[in-house]
């Protein structure tokens, strides 16, 4: 068995050494991770460093706090993960991390989400995966980077061979970078999962979704995909579509907070009918309606047994539609998860999703309704659960073990640790 490190006493040292005032957050989590089980350093750990999550306020980390901990983590092998979000890092703190990520061979995942790295930031941060071999995770959410800094990482996709998933939503990308990584994604094979939600597009064009649509064409590794707020309306879904009839990878579509309505959706339920692949289908927040829902009731009634997950949060669905999908769910026994909180709920639609909860069709946890009784009628009160309840804010223990309420993590291949 491994001696027990102390990161903590290695801390303070490299405090002394580099001349820095040492930040007691870090501290603290050092020292927590100094005293966990022998046993886990044969597994690698992950060291949650975010500067949210915590019921009293932390000291957040750095430029200057990030460099002393780089210099302690450099040659330390059971460190695998690393969570920097929501902290107060810049471009200068990313030159510490681009080093580190050259230097070290262990960090697998990184998160630096919501800090404030910008374009030069996310230069050097690319161009030190272009040799790095290990990291597999990469979440940069919520940094500004930019157009220019997007075009970086889409430079890198183009040689980098280990990274397995890449999250680049709310960075402010843009037009050129979109379709940049849409052309790296068609030879790159390694790249599983990519998030680029709410880009900055000022175009009605949708050339970048028709790149996205020519990128998984010619791409048979990506698993997960995140389109969320692109302006897409039904053109895009089409091109969309016809790319997924020969695509055999793809298991979670991400379409939500969109402008799909129920033209767009009629694509969905034909290409419903034909893919044998598709998992988890994201529509939140769409305009699908009550023809929509029926569109892809039929397609899941009678044709499609692949699809596991289906969210229609807030898209103006009525009794008509809703009733629809609770007879496909009496049909299709491998769609499990489904989404409809935000809706026009009437009795059919409580009666509906109440009978198939109580009957056992439609388990609690797997859902983000449940029915209650007042005055002598069913209702539906929501429940906390949905794809992504946990993706901007993650609660700093049990999102491990607890998945009921974000069934993405509990489906997809693909998940942050």
């Amino acid at each position: 068995m491994s001696v027990r490190p102390d990161l903590h006493q290695h801390y303070v040292g490299a405090c002394q050494n580099l001349g820095q005032p040492g930040n007691p957050f870090v501290a603290h989590v050092l020292q927590e991770a100094d005293e966990n089980d022998k046993i886990r350093w044969t597994k690698g750990i992950m060291l949650k460093i975010a500067g949210n999550n915590h019921l009293v306020p932390v000291q957040r980390v750095t430029d200057d706090d990030l460099q002393v901990l780089v210099s302690v983590l450099r040659n330390t092998a059971f460190v695998t993960g690393l969570d920097l979000r929501c902290n107060v890092v810049t471009d200068a703190g990313a030159k510490h991390m681009a080093t580190f990520l050259q230097e070290n061979s262990a960090l697998q995942h990184l998160n630096l989400m919501f800090n404030d790295i910008g374009t030069s930031g996310a230069e050097l941060i690319a161009g030190a995966l272009h040799r790095n071999e290990t990291l597999v995770y990469l979440r940069m959410t919520g940094n500004k980077i930019g157009n220019k800094g997007g075009m970086f990482f889409a430079s890198m996709l183009q040689t980098n061979s280990t990274l397995e998933k890449l999250d680049l939503g709310d960075c402010d990308l843009g037009t050129q970078c979109l379709i940049a990584i849409a052309t790296a994604l068609t030879q790159n094979k390694s790249l599983k999962a990519i998030n680029l939600n709410r880009p900055l597009l000022y175009s009605q064009e949708e050339e970048t979704t028709v790149h996205v649509a020519l990128m998984l064409k010619n791409n048979y590794s990506l698993v997960e995909l995140h389109l969320c707020k692109h302006e897409m309306r039904n053109f895009g879904v089409e091109r969309l579509c016809e790319a997924l009839y020969g695509n055999s990878s793809l298991r979670y579509l991400d379409l939500s907070c969109n402008k799909i309505t129920c033209d767009g959706v009629k694509f969905l339920g034909e290409l419903l009918k034909r893919n044998q692949t598709l998992e988890i289908l994201d529509l939140n927040a769409n305009r699908i309606e009550d023809e929509g829902a029926v569109s892809l009731s039929d397609a899941l009634a009678s044709y499609n047994r692949t699809l596991r997950a289906l969210s229609l949060v807030s898209n103006n669905v009525s009794g008509k539609g809703l009733v629809a999908l609770s007879g496909a769910m009496k049909k299709n026994t491998e769609l499990s998860y489904i989404y409809i909180w935000g809706n026009k709920f009437d009795e059919a639609t409580c009666t509906a999703f109440s009978e198939l909860i109580q009957t056992g069709r439609l388990k609690p946890n797997c859902t983000d309704v449940e029915p209650y009784e007042a005055d002598g009628h069913v209702h539906l009160a929501e429940l906390s659960h949905g794809l992504q309840k946990h993706y901007y804010w993650t609660p700093r223990c049990g999102e491990g073990t607890n998945r009921d309420a974000n069934a993405s993590l509990a489906i997809a291949a693909v998940s942050e640790y």
